[in-house]
């Protein structure tokens, strides 16, 4: 089997990432909620899995991960997985997804806050007795203090809801992916920061990436990517194929995803020092965007949780 992506899936991300450098820019992330989200809308991109009847383009997970890498490089704000992705599978009736113009956030099993919640035109709502489809005509949304200044936090209260006819958790499972997606797009970038500065930061008459310890440091974080991304494009592979170990293989992506782009925070800091913290810094959107996202959709100790009772109980398969 081909684990590489095709030249098709790699133009798209060349092309959303060409986008996000011009209309999504570090200094946008300080003034914008919604930057580039028209061009990206024009692009098709928000309609990537939309299907065909719906003016989508009916294409699969595994065609969106590469985009959804530049998502998290550039730090996009925006509920992008809930429309992009949750939204196709739970909502494919509801008209002008594929254009950007209806935009879904999530409130998850047990979570209690929605991510931009305030720019959504629709909410889903899981509860026991099954998802409901609320209006923002029909909810009363409260801030919540968050780590990430550009993915803010409301707690959701709603006086009218409407029954969804799809489960929740397939949707729920490919959003898990492109998350952990996003994750890698992150660590990406948070290292490449990181190698510029330990070239051009200089102490002892010496640049510091030229000493031993930061070099481990840096080589730790690439090796990590090395090791997640792959397992994100699996999982990817597997949910669009229906395959029997998709939960497990969604887990493995998001933990290694997530743990990798922690580390590649952890060690960011550790390279610049204290400036890392500084509101002059554009590196604090990226630290923060690594925190929130490890958390979204599970921990990486509830992921690794699905993986042990997986492996426990006997599932070593292999795809397919």
């Amino acid at each position: 089997m081909n684990f590489a992506f095709t030249p098709d899936q790699l133009a798209l991300a060349a092309t959303v990432r060409d986008v996000l450098a011009e209309d999504c820019p570090p200094r946008a992330l300080r003034t914008e909620r919604l930057p580039a989200w028209e061009r990206l809308a024009g692009l098709g991109f928000f309609g990537l899995l939309v299907p065909p009847e719906a003016d989508g383009l009916g294409l699969g997970l595994v065609d969106a991960v590469p985009a959804l890498e530049e998502t998290g490089r550039a730090c996009l704000p925006g509920p992008v997985v809930e429309t992009a992705i949750a939204a196709p599978y739970l909502l494919p009736g509801v008209p002008k997804l594929a254009s950007g113009a209806v935009r879904v956030s999530v409130v998850p099993p047990g979570g209690a806050c929605a991510p931009d919640a305030d720019l959504a035109d629709l909410l889903v709502v899981a509860r026991p007795d099954g998802p409901r489809l609320v209006s923002k005509d029909a909810v009363r949304l409260t801030p919540r203090p968050g780590a990430d200044p550009c993915r803010p936090l409301f707690e959701v209260a709603y006086a009218d809801s409407a029954p969804l006819e799809r489960p929740l958790a397939p949707a729920l499972l490919r959003a898990t992916v492109a998350t952990a997606a996003q994750l890698i797009g992150v660590a990406r970038h948070l290292l490449d920061e990181s190698v510029a500065y330990a070239r051009t930061r200089t102490q002892f008459g010496a640049p510091i990436g030229s000493f031993q310890a930061v070099k481990h440091r840096l080589a730790d974080v690439a090796i990590a990517v090395s090791f997640a991304a792959p397992l994100v494009h699996r999982a990817a592979v597997c949910v669009d194929a229906g395959a029997v170990t998709a939960d497990r293989d969604a887990s493995a992506a998001k933990a290694a995803a997530g743990e990798a782009a922690s580390l590649a925070a952890r060690v960011a800091l550790q390279t610049h020092g204290a400036i890392g913290y500084t509101e002059e810094l554009d590196l604090r959107f990226w630290l923060a965007r690594a925190w929130s996202l490890s958390a979204a959709y599970g921990s990486g100790s509830a992921h690794r949780a699905v993986i042990r009772d997986a492996v426990l109980g006997g599932d070593t398969r292999r795809f397919p």
